[in-house]
């Protein structure tokens, strides 16, 4: 099953992919797609729905980024030999955390869907 969230920036509708490529609204089904959805649970959930059932998607519409209602990222870098290697760089003793913005989760087309009122402001 594939998740998927649509639409405009910031305006982003949750929908998964049918077999035959569509995307399908799950507007009925859940609010969003976030945390609670991807859980095992929040996923076996979605699997009873039948696809079919569901209205399409606006045709050509924004594939937006994956996850919303995310609160933070935690993230590890360089952690992975092979990763390090290609780089040139040595491989770390231990694993590198560091967090990184909700906004800097995209979409396909490389947008944020969510962008901190500060940078609006400045880009007006």
């Amino acid at each position: 099953m594939k998740l998927v969230r649509f639409g405009a920036i910031g305006e982003e509708k949750p929908g998964l992919v049918d077999r035959g490529g569509r995307i399908r609204s799950l507007e009925r089904v859940v609010s969003d797609i976030g945390p609670k959805e991807v859980s095992p649970a929040g996923q076996a959930a979605l699997r009873n729905i039948d696809p079919e059932t569901l209205p399409l998607a606006p045709e050509g519409s924004r594939i937006g980024a994956p996850l919303g209602n995310i609160g933070k990222i935690v993230a590890v870098g360089l952690n992975y030999r092979k990763h390090a290697e290609e780089a040139g760089l040595e491989p770390p003793k231990e694993p590198s955390i560091f967090l990184k913005v909700p906004s800097s989760v995209a979409g396909s087309d490389g947008r944020s869907s969510s962008r901190p009122s500060s940078a609006a402001r400045r880009s007006r």
